[in-house]
């Protein structure tokens, strides 16, 4: 499936507030600008209505002005390619590099990702979050389930954390096969990926379940992973909402039997860790 970019040409001081209102319509990946930002959608998501009326609602307040593209599959990858820099998490534990960046032997996991169209780089705050609160969840001997996978990147962790099995899926074709494409880079034979959601995802429980989604997604299915998680004190681990939508997600998690014992914030990204009562 294809992106949507919307580039938005508004007052910086603006930025937030627009990442904030678009993330609660679907937009997954922000890059700020100096003149606006940039934002990006799947195309099967994009609304113009529901932008439309975003735009009414602060165009009182600040000049706007917008446009938007779909970027095909060749030309995101080709972007990515030109752009991708090693990134450093974890505080300094992990590295995220590609296979044409030289290894750095200092650094304690290593992670081979070649990104194509998924974003999963560990680049965007709530990546980097959840890279950095997996090395406070013991994986060791654990089964592992990343919903949404991308580029595989945090089953990765996860495998070279020392779970005994990881199971990953996302519904897009071209992220789950990136994400085995990355899984064999990695050397990581315990990693199953997949195509498809988590309606049809095997019957299986798990220790620990990973998922970097987006607020309305994490809303709506967090009572559906509960399905898949062992009983107390397995552990859920979130990202992909802003930070003044903690309590909503706390609130979901824990009407499905969850309780929060750790919160990051980045950059007014969030990413919590449930564990099951």
């Amino acid at each position: 499936m294809n992106y949507i970019e919307l580039q938005l040409f508004v007052n910086p001081e603006f930025s937030d507030i627009f990442m904030a209102e678009l993330g609660e319509i679907g937009y997954e990946t922000f890059t700020e600008e100096p003149d606006g930002l940039n934002a990006y959608i799947t195309e099967d998501l994009f609304s113009e209505t529901a932008l439309d009326e975003i735009m009414e609602r602060y165009l009182p307040m600040t000049p706007i002005r917008y446009s938007y593209k779909t970027l095909e599959k060749k030309n995101w990858n080709e972007e990515w390619e030109k752009n991708y820099e090693p990134i450093i998490a974890a505080n300094g534990r992990v590295r995220v590099r590609a296979s044409f960046h030289e290894p750095d032997p200092n650094i304690e996991y290593d992670l081979l990702i070649n990104p194509k169209m998924s974003f999963g780089t560990g680049h965007h705050e709530t990546t980097s979050m959840v890279l950095g609160l997996q090395m406070n969840v013991n994986h060791e001997g654990k089964k592992v389930l990343d919903v949404g996978c991308g580029t595989g990147i945090l089953a990765i962790l996860a495998s070279k954390l020392g779970a005994a099995e990881v199971a990953g899926f996302d519904i897009e074709e071209w992220a789950a096969e990136n994400s085995r494409e990355n899984c064999q880079l990695n050397d990581c034979q315990n990693i199953v990926i997949r195509q498809g959601t988590i309606e049809d995802e095997p019957a299986e429980q798990y220790d620990i379940v990973l998922a970097n989604i987006n607020r309305n997604i994490l809303m709506r299915d967090i009572p559906k992973y509960m399905a898949f998680m062992k009983p107390a004190p397995s552990q859920m681990v979130v990202s992909g909402f802003y930070q003044h939508d903690i309590d909503d997600i706390e609130n979901v998690a824990k009407d499905a039997g969850l309780r929060k014992v750790q919160t990051e914030n980045k950059n007014n990204w969030a990413a919590v860790v449930f564990e099951r009562i």
